[in-house]
């Protein structure tokens, strides 16, 4: 009888042999040792965490003199993010799906739900959207029509689709911050993904890929552009602008 163990590198992977005892038959020896595939572990060398570790509470109303009161401007979360979202220093996130407003509510949501859950001596978050500036106006209940604009309310901040709203990075995997990150996606105002590095990238090759490789002639932009059947009758400049992916701020996958 005799024992056999070690470790193996074989095609970027660890082998590692489990002793395990060998039978003699008919004078051969006939090993039995069993085989158990590691994963190397990630390379963090490149990742350097902050000095400020945590979210950093933000103030319910900006500092400001005096406060403008605005229109609506519902531009400000209808349509796709004017940029190409990236990560810059984190390797998770949480990625908007649709457009809405942030009250101060959500930011405090975020902040004690991510600042909990993480390990602050191996992890670091940041904010990927400014605090509350957008101000919105409600009159007082019982008012009668009239009587001008009213008082301004809170204060809000706009998110459009594929818009990173927080980061989180370190000397961690998905697995680690998949649960709370997924947690706090599903209370935003809007529908809201966790995401990575690789499927952040994965997602905006899919939506290049699928128009690229779109054989059906009749787009959307095309008929609309042509006016078939009378179609201009019921779409909005904006159908034309954004080509029919999206209806107000909510975004329609299936269109391509």
């Amino acid at each position: 009888m005799t024992l056999l163990s070690g470790c193996v590198g074989l095609g970027g992977r660890l082998l590692l042999l489990v002793p395990s005892a060998g039978v003699r038959v008919g004078g051969t020896q006939i090993l039995a040792a069993g085989l158990k595939t590691f994963q190397i572990p990630a390379d963090y060398s490149g990742i350097t965490i902050p000095e400020r570790q945590k979210l950093k509470f933000l103030d319910k109303a900006p500092n400001v003199q005096k406060v403008v009161k605005e229109k609506k401007n519902l531009n400000d979360i209808r349509g796709p993010y004017d940029k190409v979202e990236a990560f810059t220093e984190g390797q998770y996130g949480i990625v908007a799906l649709g457009g809405g407003y942030l009250r101060w509510g959500h930011f405090e949501m975020m902040r004690l739900t991510i600042n909990r859950s993480m390990d602050s001596k191996t992890m670091f978050a940041i904010w990927r959207v400014n605090a509350p500036y957008k101000p919105v106006t409600r009159k007082g209940l019982g008012q009668r029509m009239g009587g001008g604009k009213g008082a301004v309310d809170h204060y809000v901040t706009p998110v459009k689709c594929g818009q990173l709203v927080v980061e989180l990075g370190g000397y961690c995997e998905f697995g680690e911050v998949e649960s709370f990150l997924t947690q706090v996606a599903k209370k935003l105002p809007f529908l809201a993904k966790t995401v990575s590095r690789q499927t952040l990238a994965e997602m905006q090759e899919e939506e290049r890929r699928r128009e690229e490789d779109n054989q059906n002639p009749w787009t959307f932009q095309r008929i609309a552009r042509a006016n078939m059947m009378g179609c201009r009758k019921v779409l909005s400049p904006y159908d034309l602008q954004y080509k029919g992916r999206y209806r107000g701020k909510f975004r329609l996958p299936d269109r391509a």
